[in-house]
């Protein structure tokens, strides 16, 4: 299985980006994906998730600005980021919690996407 993230970048103080993880490999079902963060000396924190079923939950710190879905179809989930802060400069991971033909659910992790944003 391969979570494959893109759409990081470099942007502006109160500027946009559109996250993108797109999930392969013998997956049998998609039960949870979403975005973590981690800015340096800091932890993993969750950004946002949402179920296979549309149930969402969202960090405190960017209720309002960001926007998490996905698409079902395309084992794909988007992080829309709007109004972004210094504050959120961070190296952004796609998670899914999923199950392959054969195994157990497990957590699954992206390689992480660089997100700058500059005053």
């Amino acid at each position: 299985v391969q979570l494959q993230a893109s759409g990081g970048g470099l942007v502006q103080h109160g500027g946009s980006l559109r996250l993108s993880c797109v999930a392969s490999g013998s997956i049998l079902s998609i039960n949870d994906m979403g975005w973590y963060r981690q800015a340096p000396g800091k932890q993993r924190d969750l950004v946002a998730d949402i179920t296979r079923g549309g149930s969402i939950n969202y960090a405190d710190s960017v209720k309002g600005r960001f926007t998490v879905s996905r698409d079902n179809a395309k084992n794909t989930v988007y992080l829309q980021m709007n109004s972004l802060q210094i504050e959120d400069t961070a190296v952004y991971y796609c998670h899914a919690y999923l199950l392959r033909w054969g195994t157990n659910a497990a957590d699954y992790w992206g390689q992480g996407t660089q997100v700058t944003v500059s005053s």
